[in-house]
């Protein structure tokens, strides 16, 4: 049989947090099948776990490629790696876990490297784990764009009512001041609005946050950094024709972009794009890393240790990001068994 909808590769992330069982809960929704072919790449031995403490009945088929999937909704489809053990402890850091994690996602990049899928959605994994199993990555983003080669890339959070894209994001917010510069600005603008219009957006309204409390104000806080970092780069964008302001006060911007007055929010560092994202719901946001040449979303919450095995963990922010997923891939062909 054949289905024209798109194969998304689903990584399990962190085996000890709650990646497996987020996984489980959204493939238990008849409707995932309906617009895309998803399968997970992890541990089997973990997922039949998941199953287990979350009490869903889904049968679970051990896979070598995509196109040996059933993508049949009531059977999961595992690539399994098998690289832990059976009992790893829930809610732990683990070099062993971490090493899973960066494993899973490597084997999702080649498959999209070799056009076997459409696009990636990430459980999420646990940088102390990352880190101790010696992968040092601030998160997911970076190892992404390392393994495809991509130098130009941002990470962009989108909720129902608002979309943020980041200039920086896991640094200091001191590092962060200093790696702010004309060019990454521009970057960031120029991925914003290129990423709208492909979604089909045909003009999408940009709105830059400042650095600076009331974006400087003039030159009243700060040092200039929003006349050296920030001006140039939007002027330059808006001679481009690019539909773009700022800088604009973060602190009145993320009320009127989620009024409807703009698109998407330009966030010059993590909090202050997260903080307003979180506050909308922590269920609903959706990670997307824009730039690369293959589609990746995520979920936009950490592994929860302190809930992991416990069947507490809500699966709604997967789901979005699987959905996402969807929405941005190309439709293909996917021929099954």
């Amino acid at each position: 049989m054949s289905a024209n909808k798109p194969s998304i590769a689903i990584t399990m992330g962190d085996p000890s947090g709650v990646g497996p069982e987020v996984i489980v809960k959204s493939l238990n929704d008849e409707t995932i099948y309906d617009k895309c072919c998803p399968f997970v790449i992890g541990d089997l031995k973990i997922l039949k776990r998941a199953l287990e403490v979350t009490k869903i009945q889904l049968d679970l088929n051990r896979i070598t490629q995509p196109e040996e999937s059933k993508f049949k909704f009531g059977t999961i489809d595992v690539i399994d790696l098998d690289l832990v053990s059976e009992d790893l402890p829930w809610g732990m850091v683990s070099s062993e876990a971490g090493n899973a994690a960066f494993r899973y996602l490597e084997k999702a990049i080649a498959l999209a490297n070799e056009e076997k899928i459409q696009g990636i959605c990430t459980a999420p994994l646990n940088k102390e784990a990352l880190h101790k199993a010696g992968h040092i990555y601030p998160g997911h983003t970076e190892i992404l764009a390392e393994l495809t080669n991509t130098k130009d890339f941002a990470m962009m959070l989108s909720a129902p009512e608002l979309r943020v894209i980041h200039v920086t994001t896991h640094v200091g917010i001191i590092d962060a001041i200093n790696k702010i510069n004309v060019v990454r600005q521009y970057s960031v603008i120029k991925l914003a609005h290129d990423t709208l219009q492909k979604a089909g957006i045909k003009s999408p309204r940009i709105a830059v946050c400042g650095i600076n409390p009331h974006a400087g104000e003039n030159g009243l806080f700060g040092y200039g950094e929003e006349e050296e970092k920030i001006i140039p780069a939007v002027k330059k964008a808006q001679a481009e024709g690019i539909n773009v302001q700022g800088p604009l006060p973060a602190d009145t911007l993320f009320f009127r972009a989620r009024r409807g007055d703009f698109d998407i929010v330009v966030a010059q560092y993590h909090d202050q794009g997260h903080g307003p994202i979180k506050v909308l719901g922590l269920e609903s946001g959706v990670n997307i890393t824009v730039g690369l040449p293959i589609i990746r979303t995520s979920v936009d919450h950490g592994t929860a240790f302190d809930i992991a095995g416990k069947n507490i963990a809500d699966e709604l922010s997967l789901k979005e990001a699987i959905r996402m997923a969807i929405e941005l891939a190309p439709e293909k062909i996917v021929k099954t068994i």
